[in-house]
């Protein structure tokens, strides 16, 4: 799928005329106002985030300036190559791991500044998280009901309302009469299943999910998907998956790819009904523009018209062009 528009802006400040002189093009237009703050009204903000990971002499840059914002109730899929940052993202979004640097804010929340009981805090209430292991997500000498009532425990909820809230949230996901099974006991769809309820049991609003279908067939992922759309439709809780499979991408209105640490491209898919009255899913994907102007440029469309180290910018009346470096010099 080719790129079919590029959102934001390129920084082209000054050219350089014939003479050797510089000057700015008349044609630019002039700031008229002060730039809003970035993703001032969205639920996940992410803005220029950096995580270096350091092992003896060798340092590791997992985020390299990622730029990101969620509306509250959307579901986005995050895709991205093993080793791209998404997972590490995730990890920060859950409290679990620390940014190096930049900016990153989930509702109320400075994920930069957090006390160690804050975290706490917010790790019980405001995110739930399930990961792609399911020795991770459930405890194996315990019941489906007793996993979910859990966490609600440690939160100090009462018991009717615990009692309740388990109930109601494992038949939502299609697996009430598994409350009294243990993991052991269940399929590999029904454990993803009770991992979600226990994710969703105390009401959070996020709800950030890492390959939740990496360790299922095709058809149970579907499945697995669907609990999903509907848990974001049904409690109105944001949901971010994390994937690679890009079946489940392409179960979502928005999904954001990662490359190099970076947010690189979005798909936006929206419904359009034709004249005879059939429904239609719409793809269009955008390039990402970060904080600082730079967009990355697809492989393919580099190799396509030779586009290497340095390349030339156009300002049109509606747009900017691209092209290659025609000179000889370095």
């Amino acid at each position: 799928m080719g790129l079919t528009a590029i959102s934001g802006r390129l920084d082209i400040g000054r050219i350089r005329t014939e003479d050797g002189m510089s000057s700015t093009p008349p044609s630019l237009p002039q700031p008229t106002a002060r730039t809003p703050e970035f993703g001032r009204d969205a639920l996940i903000v992410c803005e220029n985030l950096v995580r270096i990971y350091q092992t003896g002499s060798i340092e590791v840059q997992a985020l390299q300036g990622l730029d990101l914002a969620v509306e509250s109730g959307e579901l986005v899929a995050v895709v991205g190559a093993s080793g791209s940052g998404k997972s590490t993202l995730l990890s920060i979004l859950a409290g679990i791991d620390a940014p190096t640097a930049g900016r990153v804010r989930v509702d109320r929340w400075n994920l930069l500044a957090m006390s160690r009981a804050e975290r706490v805090d917010y790790r019980r209430h405001t995110v739930g998280f399930v990961r792609q292991q399911t020795a991770s997500n459930l405890i194996p000498y315990l019941t489906a009901r007793e996993m979910v009532d859990l966490p609600m425990t440690a939160a100090r909820v009462a018991k009717q309302e615990r009692r309740e809230r388990a109930a109601e949230l494992l038949d939502s996901l299609g697996v009430a009469d598994c409350a009294d099974r243990r993991p052991g006991q269940l399929s590999g769809g029904q454990q993803m299943r009770v991992a979600i309820a226990v994710a969703l049991a105390n009401q959070p609003r996020v709800l950030l999910a890492d390959e939740p279908t990496g360790e299922l067939d095709a058809a149970t992922s579907a499945e697995v998907f669907g609990v999903l759309r509907d848990v974001n439709r049904r409690y109105g809780v944001t949901v971010v998956v994390v994937t690679h499979d890009p079946e489940v991408s392409g179960q979502v209105e928005r999904t954001v790819a990662i490359r190099d640490g970076r947010t690189s491209s979005e798909v936006l898919r929206r419904a359009t009904v034709d004249a005879e009255g059939d429904t239609h899913m719409i793809a269009e994907e955008y390039a990402v523009m970060d904080r600082a102007g730079r967009v990355q440029v697809p492989r393919d469309f580099r190799q396509a018209l030779a586009l290497t180290r340095r390349v030339r910018l156009a300002l049109e009346p509606d747009h900017i062009t691209i092209r290659p470096d025609s000179g000889r010099g370095e």
